[in-house]
């Protein structure tokens, strides 16, 4: 099975993706080893936190087997370059850019990001394992679901604006998994408590279990 086909059942099984972003340097890694206790198994530390090469390297250095540590608003293809050096398993991309079809020549699995058809098509050709529609909150399952219809074995995540309330509209439409950031990370990016991001973080474990 490739990294991409791993991945893949790793998301249908867990279906969350939680998404790490600090603007101070020193958060992140804290924050992923609180999410990976509390059940996570795939994170993505985004390249605009300071720090994330750092984050990054610590924490998939440290991680369980069945954690998929990744990096995030991966553009280029020297983002790729890093993040893979750092040890990042998989990237997420902001839109459509060459961090896909870089992150897929290397069997580095990737959640391309997308917003119309045409996006969501030419994120798929460009060798990205899921597709996710992003900000998803501006156009609620509505939209994931006009987007799903005609493109049935795209699987598509829902990313941007998702809390506990959402998951179930959005799974209901054909969302594969669910990319969380503020609603589950909070005012731990910031310094907030480690122990009530894990109370949180146990809930959107569970909520998005398939």
């Amino acid at each position: 099975m490739s990294n991409e086909e791993q991945f893949l059942t790793t998301l249908h099984e867990t279906g969350l993706v939680a998404i790490i972003r600090c603007k101070d340097a020193g958060v992140a890694a804290p924050i992923g080893r609180t999410l990976i206790a509390a059940g996570v198994r795939l994170l993505e530390v985004t390249l605009t936190t300071p720090d994330a090469v750092e984050a990054i390297d610590e924490l998939a250095v440290e991680a369980p087997d069945d954690v998929w540590v990744g990096a995030g608003t991966a553009i280029t293809a020297d983002d790729v370059a890093v993040a893979v050096g750092a040890g990042a398993r998989f990237v997420v991309t902001p839109g459509v850019c060459p961090a896909i079809a870089a992150a897929h020549a290397q069997d580095v699995p990737s959640v391309g990001g997308a917003w119309t058809a045409s996006e969501v098509i030419a994120a798929h050709a460009a060798g990205a394992t899921v597709v996710k529609i992003f900000p998803a909150s501006d156009g609620g399952p509505a939209h994931l679901k006009a987007l799903r219809d005609p493109l049935p074995n795209v699987p598509l995540v829902a990313v941007g604006g998702v809390g506990l309330a959402e998951i179930e509209p959005f799974r209901a439409v054909g969302a594969v998994g669910f990319g969380i950031g503020g609603p589950l990370v909070g005012d731990a990016a910031k310094g907030g408590s480690l122990d009530e991001l894990a109370a949180r973080a146990r809930k959107f474990v569970e909520a998005c279990r398939a």
